[in-house]
């Protein structure tokens, strides 16, 4: 089992992000994530990992995963920053992050044209869906996450490995 590292400088990449940098429970938690949300509804839309984001009203936002309705790929033109509104984001935040930080951003993003906002609680196995910053259901354990604004419906066990 690794040990926890002490406390360190911040990264470049957290530093640029403004948020700190993926942890192994973080990075298995969005692994788990971004495959069931595939695996569930790869046909109405395209889940990004880390892609930045620049909408009005909000510093450049790097959301742990960004909901788009489905994208192709061009890649003869990519892009660096996406500057349409995702539909929903999702945010696993860190134990150095504050609720309050994350909620100041999903008011952001609602007031930029986001519809949904996940806010995942790894030391509590949970996850809040806001479709508001105050209006928000909570999911633990054996039951079904609901996204009423995507219509996406995902067993919790999948999403923690319990």
């Amino acid at each position: 089992m690794p040990v926890a590292e002490p406390p360190r400088e911040r990264t470049d990449y957290e530093i640029e992000r403004n948020k700190p940098m993926p942890s192994l429970n973080h990075a298995i938690i969005q692994g788990n994530l971004l495959f069931q949300l595939h695996l569930k509804v790869q046909k109405k839309y395209s889940f990004l990992p880390e892609v930045s984001l620049s909408l009005p009203g909000i510093p450049v936002a790097v959301p742990d995963i960004s909901v788009y309705p489905k994208l192709t790929a061009d890649f003869l033109h990519d892009i660096g920053t996406m500057t349409e509104s995702p539909w929903s984001i999702i945010e696993i935040i860190s134990p150095s992050q504050s609720t309050d930080e994350v909620l100041l951003k999903f008011e952001r993003c609602f007031n930029a044209g986001v519809r949904s906002c996940w806010l995942v609680i790894p030391g509590l196995k949970a996850i809040e869906v806001y479709a508001k910053t105050d209006h928000y259901p909570f999911y633990t354990s054996d039951m079904l996450l609901q996204d009423k604004e995507l219509d996406i419906e995902l067993p919790m066990q999948t999403i923690f490995g319990f």
